[in-house]
């Protein structure tokens, strides 16, 4: 629980501070007066005032603003500033190119933390393999193998996309759930058209879809990737890290193949013969019926899939690559969310749905799935601010944009039509919360029993 908070203030309290950092720095380069750096809303809780700035922490932990010397765009928010800046510091009096900077610099901070953290990542461990949209392994009974999946085929198409890369095929099944999507697949030199329906999984309260089938990655090592507490794996001495040999005597290729070995030996002794600190043990439990009403032995085998080396050029690459695919799926996912085809409460999160998904991404992948999270909400963070919505940045370079426009046939905003503006974008802002944040209360309280996915059913990256 204390190491769930702590990543949870880590990813939310670097994600804002970054984005104020890029505000202030800015302004501080321009020589604007910079009265607060605050990190949350509200009353000031605690902080120190270094020179003409006061660094502090505000109650209200969602979000955090810089107030500039002459901006009393959002006094209801920030309050009212100093009444002795000299003129030459005040952000109002600059000119419209120099206000566009500062508001562009805390998006465009959190888009190259984005960047930057698999760019790092690339850099120091290499990049994840993508393997070829080649069919390796199909669940029984699963989504794949009721479409007709079979072992050696080339996905040629997936859902209207021509030669897809495993992780456009992945993402697009995650964000389907039970909807049938159109494939193409090459079998023997010949084309066959077939139709798959991802498997609907219910996870902590979010539904996603699953393929059912593994991808060819190659003669890759079969490891254990997780293990649940009390349960027939963890009395039995099985712990994370192990590598899988053979499952009773049979060469293991594959997560798949200790997955559907289990299903087909239920109550029945299960020797795993594994690999520890290059020691061969035999590990013996037997399966049983767990919480979620499944007979299992209590692990998840995972491929273990070995990065590859890059330079710059790579890692950069990667960095890019990997951004514009979360920037797809979430597109497509607000898409869904705008047609109909997806609700609004299993695709928005507040600060409830993020203490979710960073205690999970931390629990499963350590360190990786920390910094994972932190870009992942950095990016988002960085684009839902460029949105032109009152009160966020988007909103303040939208009206700039417009008053310079005006200004060119002799018009401009009055003070009190921009007041109006800000406080229409307050109330937009404050209804946003209040949905994701009750969203999140319902979601909490309304949870029933996972439907929970298969131990292996594909690897993770």
């Amino acid at each position: 629980m204390i190491t769930n908070i702590l990543a949870f203030i880590f990813i939310l309290g670097s994600a804002v501070i970054l984005h104020e950092f890029g505000h202030f720095i800015v302004a501080k380069l321009l020589k604007i007066r910079v009265e607060t750096f605050s990190v949350g809303f509200g009353p000031r809780l605690f902080g120190k005032k270094w020179g003409q700035t006061d660094y502090r922490v505000s109650a209200i932990p969602l979000g955090g603003y810089v107030k500039l010397g002459g901006d009393e765009s959002n006094s209801p928010i920030e309050g009212a500033g100093a009444s002795d800046i000299p003129e030459h510091e005040m952000f109002n009096l600059r000119p419209r190119w120099q206000r566009i900077l500062v508001a562009l610099a805390g998006p465009v901070m959190n888009i190259i933390t984005a960047l930057a953290i698999p760019f790092a990542g690339a850099m120091i461990y290499g990049v994840p393999a993508t393997p070829a949209p080649v069919v390796s392994a199909v669940a029984r009974g699963g989504a794949a193998e009721v479409a007709g999946l079979k072992p050696g085929d080339r996905i040629v198409s997936f859902n209207g996309t021509e030669n897809p890369k495993w992780n456009t095929i992945r993402g697009d099944a995650l964000l389907s759930p039970g909807q049938p999507l159109p494939l193409i697949v090459e079998r023997s030199g010949k084309r066959t058209p077939l139709t798959l329906t991802p498997t609907a999984v219910t996870e902590d309260g979010e539904t996603a879809g699953f393929l059912d089938f593994v991808p060819d990655y190659g003669d890759v090592p079969v490891i254990v990737r997780e293990i649940e507490p009390n349960t027939p794996a963890a009395e039995a001495g099985l712990q994370p890290g192990d590598r899988i040999l053979s499952v009773d005597g049979q060469p293991v290729r594959s997560a798949e193949q200790v997955t559907q070995f289990i299903r087909d030996h239920k109550s029945q002794p299960i020797t795993l013969t594994v690999n520890r600190a290059g020691q061969p043990k035999d590990i013996t439990a037997t399966a049983r019926k767990l919480q979620d009403g499944r007979e299992r032995l209590g692990f998840r085998p995972d491929e273990e899939i070995p990065p590859q080396p890059v330079g710059l050029a790579g890692a950069g690459a990667y960095a890019v690559s990997s951004n514009l695919e979360i920037l797809r799926l979430t597109g497509k996912a607000l898409g869904q969310v705008v047609t109909g085809q997806r609700s609004a409460r299993n695709t928005l999160s507040g600060p409830i749905g993020i203490y979710n998904a960073a205690a999970a991404s931390v629990e499963r992948l350590g360190w990786a799935g920390l910094f994972g999270m932190l870009g992942f909400l950095s990016l988002n963070l960085g684009i839902f601010n460029l949105l032109p919505i009152p009160v966020l940045d988007g909103g303040a370079i939208f009206l700039l944009l417009l008053e310079g426009l005006l200004a060119t046939i002799g018009l401009k905003l009055s003070m009190t039509v921009r007041e109006r503006i800000q406080q229409v974008g307050f109330v937009m802002v404050i209804l946003l919360m209040v949905f994701v944040i009750s969203n999140d209360v319902v979601k909490l309280f309304s949870r029933g029993p996972s439907n929970s996915r298969p131990d292996a059913t594909e690897p993770a990256k």
